[in-house]
């Protein structure tokens, strides 16, 4: 049976983790892509996979989200060592913060020096349209600036300092290379960039919330993704985020349309093979 972690993470917990894993595969990863709702495909495309379930592994919370398969797959996808995690973790799953993000830190004990993520969001800006893609560029973290960050509590330096900037946690040159790659693919017309803002869940937003959160800046919203770019960026990982408008936020109270997580994964299926396309490509160019 798997140890369980509590919320006090140490770096030998981490160490623990990250050991088990690398005497279960011998691969290396230098890229780890985490795959949001519905997303899990990328998967597939990885190069003789070995995969481990998030239950066999030491510490590893477990995924309770419909879409999230809930295991890594270690492997080489184009050219590149790396892993992938078919399923993540929320607040809302009623997991701490720092036990959502720990996979992250073992990644970084592992060698990972690029984190590429992808989810499902809700459209809040006027020019998007379910299906499009969204490059993330900036975040709004409304649960850490009430307090639920995931760098809160004693800092350990073998990770990162104590007060890590993040004016620049979404790395521009692989947002340049995203945009670049999609042109070459002919996503032009789909592919946005803009910013994204998380919230706790799992009740979707209200259209009150809605016209609050576009009116302070946001382009989508969603329920994951930035603490794990927090974490990341204080190791010293590359981040890039891209986000799949898998719905669009109701901004009018005579709007008969509501938000389903049945129409996330269904815009999720439709949209896969493209978002793998473009991250498959991106993942070929890296240095």
């Amino acid at each position: 049976m798997p140890t369980i972690l509590t919320d006090s993470n140490s770096y030998e917990e981490y160490k623990i983790t990250s050991d088990w894993l690398q005497a279960h595969t011998k691969v290396r990863p230098v890229v780890a892509i985490v795959c949001g709702s519905g997303l899990g495909g990328l998967a597939k495309m990885i190069e003789d996979p070995v995969i481990l379930k998030y239950k066999d592994i030491p510490n590893f919370p477990q995924s309770t989200v419909h879409g999230h398969t809930g295991q890594l797959v270690f492997g080489t996808l184009q050219g590149k060592q790396c892993v992938c995690m078919q399923g993540r973790f929320h607040l809302y799953e009623g997991y701490s913060v720092q036990k959502i993000t720990l996979p992250i830190r073992v990644f970084k004990l592992m060698g990972v020096q690029t984190l590429i993520l992808t989810n499902a969001a809700g459209g809040l800006s006027p020019g998007y349209r379910v299906g499009d893609f969204m490059v993330i560029k900036d975040h709004i973290n409304i649960p850490g600036i009430a307090g639920n960050n995931p760098l809160v509590g004693p800092n350990d330096e073998r990770f990162g300092i104590r007060f890590p900037c993040m004016s620049d946690a979404y790395d521009s040159k692989l947002r340049q290379l995203a945009h670049e790659v999609g042109e070459e693919l002919g996503f032009s017309d789909f592919l946005k960039e803009g910013v994204y803002f998380v919230v706790g869940g799992p009740s979707f937003e209200t259209i009150a919330e809605c016209r609050m959160l576009h009116s302070m800046g946001a382009d989508a919203v969603g329920m994951s993704t930035v603490h794990e770019v927090i974490v990341a960026r204080h190791c010293g990982m590359r981040c890039f985020a891209l986000s799949l408008i898998s719905n669009q936020a109701v901004m009018d109270y005579t709007s008969l349309e509501k938000a389903n997580h049945e129409e996330v994964l269904e815009t999720g299926q439709r949209r896969a093979a493209k978002m793998e396309q473009l991250v498959s490509t991106m993942v070929s160019r890296l240095e």
